[in-house]
């Protein structure tokens, strides 16, 4: 169940708020953001969605989980094939729970494509 709680400020405010294994999965996942391709960072929707050329990322955590979620992210299952498509677009998610820990490596080079293939085919969000 996810907490209903008052949206962050900021990303910064965000991991802030969290404990434990959560802010340990979020803040590692921010750092992948920053070195895999710096993406403008800012909270919509009440948790961290990362933009370039449109939406490339979401980073969200719940209570019993932490959400990796890429809008082109179908396209990055050659990369990750824990994603699993879901919802619109090309949405596709990994999700993190107490015990797991993060491919620093691998999650940046999610971003870095994640990126690049936003600035080769547009924002996700717009038709075609």
């Amino acid at each position: 169940m996810m907490r209903k709680e008052v949206p962050a400020e900021s990303p910064h405010a965000y991991v802030e708020a969290l404990d434990g294994w959560r802010r340990d999965i979020v803040a590692a996942l921010r750092t992948a953001v920053r070195a895999g391709g710096d993406p403008e960072v800012r909270i919509k929707w009440g948790h961290i969605v990362c933009f370039s050329n449109g939406p490339v990322l979401l980073i969200r955590a719940e209570d019993a989980r932490v959400l990796f979620g890429f809008w082109r992210g179908k396209r990055l299952r050659g990369i990750e094939p824990r994603l699993k498509a879901s919802g619109k677009y090309e949405l596709a998610t990994m999700t993190f729970r107490e015990g797991d820990t993060v491919d620093i490596t691998r999650a940046e080079k999610l971003v870095r494509e994640a990126v690049r293939l936003n600035a080769e085919a547009g924002d996700p969000t717009k038709s075609s």
